[in-house]
């Protein structure tokens, strides 16, 4: 493999180890300040039992996020010193602002809601708790601000071969920014839900009969069953905006070479660049269309109308519907919990190892969407600005590889050491002893604030 696959590779690993941090804290964090919030206007002590547990589990997953993030930031000197050659007058301050109205905020506050609890007074902490919240937000708008203008610029000009910025209100509100940055949003949420019902249900599974799980769970799932329906919609007003500014990666999406009116949608199929065809289609006549455009009789543009300029099927093809597979597995997990919980007030035996088992489904969701979305960006890296093979290092092959290989050791252990540390988390709390009788009364009676339970 050259230089190029390579850099491709690794900056695919370390995006996709990275985000899956980021895609847990960014709503994990609005969940923190639900209950801190339910702890102060309650007077059961239950709602800070959650909120130290899920805390630490932030902390945890904050820390990886920032470390995948520097090493990430590092390849655009190392990998793909053109893109910061060629678009650095954009990409550079979109980054810089993300640290400095973001990351900044987030690291400094984050002291306070981890340390502060006892130190501060109450409305300081639950006050660093929010600005935490809002921090985590912040940066993802303005990183999907720039990945967004990657696939669809404006407000720019090229002078000489490089990029400068003309109007910074339409570059970082770009036209795909606004979808991509609620979906995105909407995918956080439900990557945290099911992370928060699935540890719930591995605690309660391991004999945990406290209280805490089980609200964190019933919290969990309704939030998820009320979000999923809001992200298939979404969905959907990202599909359409993508069809109009990039209708070759719908075509790749669909599996369509041939522009059609009444294109069906297939179910599954085997794309065969070389032969530009599908082996095994099942398909729904003119679905396709009508969801696309409409209208069933509708026209939708095939992958033969961008040869050489559509990005590699395959890839693109499977992605979207593994994305789409597990939101509609998680849109029947989570109103069936909210069914039961509704009717029984609690969830069976089976349900729960369902929740324990889908505790990381959001990132298979996530990481399917994510490759959708950039690998159908190809070949471009900035579309019609950028090509990627324009930008890659000129470093020996060899010395991409390793740095590739040390990556994927690393990500590894430490991927599995994240996961494991989650269960010995679980596994603890169930040691931990319920609050007892006379905490609960004391707190009732305001003799016990829910911060020292």
């Amino acid at each position: 493999m050259d230089a190029f696959l390579l850099s491709r590779l690794q900056f695919a690993l370390n995006i996709s180890f990275h985000i899956l941090f980021p895609t847990i804290t960014m709503a994990l964090a609005w969940f923190l300040f639900y209950f801190k919030l339910r702890s102060n206007l309650s007077t059961n002590p239950v709602w800070m039992r959650i909120y130290r547990f899920w805390v630490r589990v932030f902390a945890l997953t904050f820390a990886l996020g920032v470390v995948s993030g520097v090493t990430m930031s590092f390849q655009f000197g190392t990998n793909w010193p053109g893109f910061m050659e060629k678009v650095g007058n954009v990409a550079g301050p979109l980054l810089g602002y993300e640290v400095l109205t973001a990351f900044f905020l987030e690291a400094t506050f984050l002291g306070i809601m981890l340390f502060g609890i006892r130190k501060v007074p109450n409305w300081v902490h639950t006050l660093a708790t929010l600005v935490v919240a809002i921090g985590t937000s912040t940066s993802a708008f303005w990183i999907l601000s720039l990945n967004s203008w990657m696939h669809t610029p404006q407000g720019h000009e090229v002078v000489d071969g490089i990029v400068y910025a003309r109007d910074w209100s339409e570059i970082i509100f770009n036209p795909s920014f606004p979808y991509r940055f609620v979906h995105m949003m909407l995918a956080s949420g439900l990557t945290a839900s099911f992370l928060i019902a699935g540890l719930s249900a591995y605690r309660m599974l391991k004999g945990d009969d406290k209280e805490a799980p089980k609200v964190a769970l019933k919290t969990a799932t309704y939030t998820a069953a009320v979000l999923i329906p809001l992200q298939i919609f979404a969905g959907d007003m990202h599909g359409l905006n993508t069809l109009e500014h990039q209708p070759q990666k719908v075509a790749a999406m669909e599996g369509l070479w041939e522009t059609t009116e009444g294109a069906p949608l297939l179910l599954f199929a085997v794309p065969d660049e070389d032969s530009r065809e599908n082996h095994f289609e099942i398909k729904i006549p003119r679905a396709a269309s009508l969801i696309l455009t409409h209208d069933p009789n509708g026209e939708v543009q095939g992958l033969n109308d961008f040869k050489g300029e559509h990005p590699p099927v395959a890839q693109v093809f499977f992605s979207f519907r593994v994305m789409i597979g597990m939101g509609l597995l998680m849109l029947l997990v989570s109103w069936t919990g909210a069914f039961l919980l509704w009717r029984r007030g609690d969830i069976p035996l089976w349900m729960k190892k369902v929740y324990a088992g889908m505790a990381f489904s959001g990132w298979i969701a996530t990481l399917a969407g994510w490759y959708v979305t950039e690998i159908g960006r190809q070949p471009y890296l900035v579309s019609g600005v950028l090509r990627t093979e324009e930008a890659v290092t000129g470093l020996p092959a060899g010395n991409v590889a390793l740095s590739f290989t040390l990556y994927a050791v690393i990500y590894t252990i430490l991927l599995f050491a994240y996961m494991g540390t989650l269960m010995l988390m679980c596994r603890r709390a169930v040691e931990i002893e319920e609050i007892t009788t006379e905490e609960r009364e004391m707190a009732k009676a305001g003799k016990l604030s829910p911060a020292n339970t």
